[in-house]
């Protein structure tokens, strides 16, 4: 019985629009073509899926590039407590403290900067998909 529902339920999702189409053709109204109704909203529910698959990857980009930017931080860290320890850079070296300093907040920018370049991507194309859809509809509804 349970193989039986999980069939059921995997039919149902592979397939959203299956029940509605026979539902809908029991009310046919004369004039109105409910199969190209039907067909026009599962384009808007494939755009939606588009747009949030889109998301979904961008979401996981931004968390590999956080990851990566963590990773180099952590060795940069390591790097200059070695530094420290083994009188690379000593405490009384100011120009260098200074130095090192400059180049982690550089580094800190461009990746903000590579960050939110890569979010406003991911924005854009899920916006693009959604705006191309609409345009559908509108000449659809013309």
């Amino acid at each position: 019985m349970a193989k039986d529902m999980k069939k059921d339920a995997s039919t149902e999702i592979s397939n959203p629009f299956g029940d509605l189409n026979k539902m809908l053709e029991q009310f046919k109204v004369p004039g109105v073509d409910m199969s190209s109704i039907i067909d026009a909203r599962r384009k808007d529910i494939e755009a939606l899926v588009e747009a949030n698959k889109a998301a979904y990857e961008a979401i996981q980009a931004l968390e590999r590039k956080q990851t990566d930017m963590l990773t180099e931080t952590m060795r940069g860290i390591q790097e200059a407590a070695k530094g420290l320890a083994t009188g690379g850079v000593g405490v009384a070296d100011a120009t260098k403290q200074a130095e090192m300093a400059r180049k982690a907040c550089q580094k800190v920018l461009a990746d903000m900067k590579d960050l939110a370049e890569m979010a406003r991507k991911a924005q854009t194309d899920a916006v693009a998909s959604m705006t191309q859809r609409a345009r559908q509809n509108m000449q659809d509804i013309k």
